[in-house]
């Protein structure tokens, strides 16, 4: 990867700027970007308004990172737009001795599809970082710093200040960040950034927050204090306290955008409304029943607490078994570690990615974590997934209500699984 703004900056120029066509809430952080973006998403929508959503990675079709009013951009949209913008990219790369990457391609055909709609408001997470990001020409009015740890050393840098210094960069003059509780270490950069460029900030814990949360089926139902007031009996259909943190941010983010605060508060039924239709596939997805099998997408030490928290909290496994495949340069052992107490045995393969871990290596971490009696090596994750299922379904005479399997380690891994388990 090469960080270079002035290659995307050059393409949108002679795009004729679309990204300035529409306002704009900008995402960063470690963990639960696309789950915030995904609730800013559908709480803009239940106010009215047309939308538009840039994320990444995507699951199952690249059309997933680019969504229109909730919904992926369709296929003769995509091709229109890529026809477009190809042709100009293809002429600036011809003058460059570094070409455009994948990444600035489909952020370019983002911003040209929100133009092009058009949509009242976009909502961007970045794809890596924040300052040098190619999301970053939109200089947004709002900006969102979800929770920052330790995850892409090698770019970012190898401590939580470096990375939060990074991300800050999307915090330009004049905006308003919505921040979300913090390491000591990664606010001091932050706060500096906003005093620097002027910025208003919003802290959780201070301005907003989760007052109360209690587990209800299917989901949860949270008081949130806004910036605006609170507002109780919100139902999201998602487990964990990180997903209930996900979702003050978003309402918070949306009060700024929207105008809400100090004692202006926002319409609480459109709010719930908002809510209650927010999915998040990929985290603590249920895809089958009897047994139970969930896919989550947490990839590093920080998403994986979060994770093991919701499973302790929220579900009553008489049997977990794990499915993991995991990038090779992510923290593994930290990973296993922290599944270790959660589960009764755990199956390691790779995924479809060519920066997966190989499966005998990842055993090798993961027999030093469980012991060699708790862990199964299959090199097909399909072939995996199937021993999970069996290893959960034994000894249980035929009970299976408190049996399950849970694949995670990669957003890869996730996607591979739901196009075998799906429907």
């Amino acid at each position: 990867m090469v960080f270079d703004l002035g290659r995307i900056e050059e393409l949108l120029d002679v795009l004729g700027t679309p990204q300035k066509a529409y306002p704009s809430i900008h995402l960063t952080g470690t963990n639960g970007k696309t789950s915030t973006a995904r609730m800013i998403d559908a709480l803009l929508l239940a106010y009215g308004l047309h939308t538009g959503r840039y994320t990444s990675p995507h699951l199952e079709t690249v059309r997933e990172r680019i969504s229109l009013d909730g919904l992926p951009v369709d296929e003769e949209r995509f091709v229109q737009i890529y026809d477009e913008v190809a042709p100009v990219a293809k002429l600036l790369d011809a003058r460059r001795t570094e070409s455009l990457t994948y990444f600035d391609m489909t952020t370019a055909l983002a911003f040209a599809t929100f133009a092009d709609a058009p949509v009242d408001v976009a909502v961007v997470e970045v794809g890596l970082g924040g300052a040098d990001d190619a999301t970053n020409v939109l200089q947004a009015g709002v900006t969102v710093i979800t929770p920052i740890g330790l995850d892409h050393t090698e770019w970012l840098g190898d401590t939580v200040e470096d990375i939060a210094l990074a991300k800050a960069g999307i915090v330009h003059t004049g905006s308003t960040l919505i921040c979300a509780a913090q390491p000591e270490e990664a606010m001091v950069p932050i706060l500096e950034r906003c005093a620097e460029v002027g910025a208003t900030i919003a802290r959780e814990g201070l301005e907003f927050g989760v007052v109360d949360r209690q587990v209800a089926l299917g989901g949860q139902v949270l008081t949130l204090q806004g910036l605006g007031g609170v507002y109780d009996e919100v139902f999201i259909p998602l487990h964990g306290a990180h997903q209930a943190q996900n979702a003050a941010v978003a309402l918070a983010a949306v009060e700024a955008f929207l105008g809400a605060g100090k004692g202006k508060q926002l319409d609480v039924e459109l709010l719930r409304e908002g809510f209650a239709r927010v999915d998040s596939p990929g985290r603590l997805e249920r895809v089958r029943v009897a047994p139970t099998i969930l896919l989550d997408a947490a990839h590093n030490p920080h998403g994986m607490t979060a994770t093991v928290t919701a499973l302790q909290e929220e579900f009553a496994f008489s049997r977990l078994v794990g499915v993991v495949a995991a990038f090779a340069d992510k923290d593994v052992h930290g990973v296993l570690d922290l599944l270790e107490p959660v589960l009764d045995e755990i199956v390691v393969t790779r995924n479809s990615s060519p920066r997966s871990m190989a499966a005998a290596d990842l055993g090798a971490i993961a027999v030093e974590v469980f012991g060699e009696d708790r862990v199964h090596v299959m090199e097909e994750l399909p072939d995996a997934i199937e021993t999970a299922v069996a290893l959960a379904e034994s000894d249980q005479d035929g009970a299976l209500s408190g049996v399950g399997v849970i694949i995670t380690g990669s957003v890869v891994t996730v996607a591979d699984a739901r196009k075998l388990l799906k429907r």
